[in-house]
């Protein structure tokens, strides 16, 4: 049987900033940058303003800021509230088929603050907690969806651990101990997609990569072997049933899957199932100007799991709208767009809108493409015009802000100027996309302006 748990605390305790590439290095930047707009954008939204009420202030001085009031919350604290907020517009990056950077940046902006932790400690954090969760996921054949997990919240609990136990220089054994606590703490359903639970997902996922790494360092204890025993992680959480706990390859180390997987931009705030096709579509309603009346029907050819996690067929709100193909190929043809301002209440309930979604069909494969993803090799879109004439997309592979098709420096500050300047002021906004895009070189995390209470144009 494989040492899984020690190989990846070893690896997590030895990591330094000077292992990783420039590719890795771009990779956590835009992960961190990417989630700190999300994250900024997305705090005024009811499920944080809930989780947020139900966490009490800190009086500590090692606390961590709420993000973007500035509240002084207990790390753990701020890592839940500012998780939420990350994850709940879902406009948050992608990768390892899950959401890692809403779940990593929490968790290491909060307990780096706490311990005061530079930006070279930050990348390294976050890169061990991809690298963790790229492991365990390259020993399972099988894809957490079609079990009904979250990967977020089950492979982000051991990564958020690894990340904060890289920050707090635990040695290999501590390590180990708090990857096997979070592995108790790994939860979450695709069932809740649509609904504030989702988001719930990541911050209590943050949360507890911070609690199991505080833990472990106090001396609290768990198994040695979580990961690979019979009745432990890989085998309880097996969609499969066939893990490759026996005769799998540890590579943590030497195989750097940031460098090669990377981090994938939404460039909408919806369930990245729908991203291609997207894409595709706002392509041919420019290309032919389209409009509502002109189209008799709109074909989709996707996958079976991206299928799966798309479960709302008519849906009634806006977050019930971001698993919905239909919705996406409707906002796309009726606003030529799919933002923030769409997926609304109000706009979803618009009966142009509702009468659109009966026109979309889809049609699947159960084909998977290679790579981290458990979607289709591509996806297809195709219009009938209400005149019979059928107008075709080539498959898409990758949607534009992927890894293989990545956003330019410009373009990554577009989308975080879009959603920082929802709270901040243009300056302020401008000058925390600098600090993040040299994060590297930052002293102090703490010298971020993550809060909105400098008064500056």
């Amino acid at each position: 049987m494989l040492d899984i748990t020690r190989q990846t605390a070893n690896f997590v305790a030895g990591l330094k900033l000077s292992d990783l590439s420039g590719r890795c290095r771009e990779a956590a930047r835009t992960g961190i940058i990417d989630c700190v707009g999300v994250m900024i954008a997305g705090a005024a939204e009811q499920p944080v303003r809930i989780v947020s009420a139900m966490v009490a202030a800190s009086t500590q001085n090692d606390g961590a800021p709420e993000v973007p009031s500035g509240r002084n919350l207990a790390a753990p604290d701020a890592a839940l509230v500012n998780g939420v907020a990350a994850h709940v517009l879902d406009y948050d990056d992608v990768a390892l088929a899950g959401h890692p950077s809403t779940v990593l940046v929490p968790a290491i902006l909060a307990e780096g603050w706490s311990l005061d932790s530079s930006g070279a400690d930050a990348l390294a954090a976050y890169a061990a907690g991809y690298e963790v969760w790229a492991q365990v996921i390259a020993l399972e054949p099988g894809h957490l969806h079609e079990r009904g997990f979250h990967p977020t919240a089950v492979m982000g609990a051991l990564a958020t651990a690894a990340a904060c136990a890289r920050l707090r220089n635990l040695d290999s054994t501590k390590t180990a101990h708090a990857i096997a606590i979070a592995a108790s703490l790994a939860s979450g359903l695709v069932a809740n997609f649509g609904t504030m639970t989702k988001s719930l997902h990541a911050g209590r996922t943050a949360q507890s990569g911070v609690l199991a790494a505080r833990l472990a360092d106090q001396g609290f204890t768990a198994s040695l072997d979580v990961l690979e025993h019979q009745t432990g992680f890989l085998r309880a959480h097996s969609p499969s049933g066939t893990p490759e706990i026996e005769n799998g390859t540890i590579d943590i180390g030497r195989n750097w899957r940031l460098a090669d997987l990377g981090i994938n931009v939404k460039r909408y705030p919806t369930c990245y199932a729908t991203h291609r096709s997207i894409d595709a579509m706002i392509d041919l309603v420019k290309a032919h100007k389209l409009k509502p009346d002109d189209v008799k029907e709109i074909r989709v050819h996707t996958g079976v799991t991206q299928r799966l996690m798309l479960r709302n067929t008519n849906p009634q709100t806006g977050l019930e709208a971001k698993f919905s193909m239909e919705f996406a190929m409707t906002a796309a043809l009726i606003a030529g767009r799919v933002g923030l301002s769409e997926l609304t209440d109000e706009f979803v309930s618009r009966p142009d809108v509702g009468a659109t979604f009966a026109k979309v069909r889809c049609t699947t494969t159960d084909e998977i493409m290679p790579g981290d993803q458990p979607f289709a090799p591509d996806d297809r879109v195709s219009v009938v015009l209400t005149s019979g004439e059928v107008l075709e997309h080539a498959p898409v592979v990758h949607a534009k802000g992927s890894w293989q098709r990545p956003l330019s420096r410009d373009e990554l500050q577009d989308k975080f100027m879009d959603c920082a300047t929802r709270v901040f002021k243009q300056g302020q906004a401008a000058a925390l996309f600098e600090q993040l895009w040299n994060i590297e070189d930052l002293g102090s995390i703490r010298s971020l302006r993550l809060t909105n209470d400098r008064g500056d144009a």
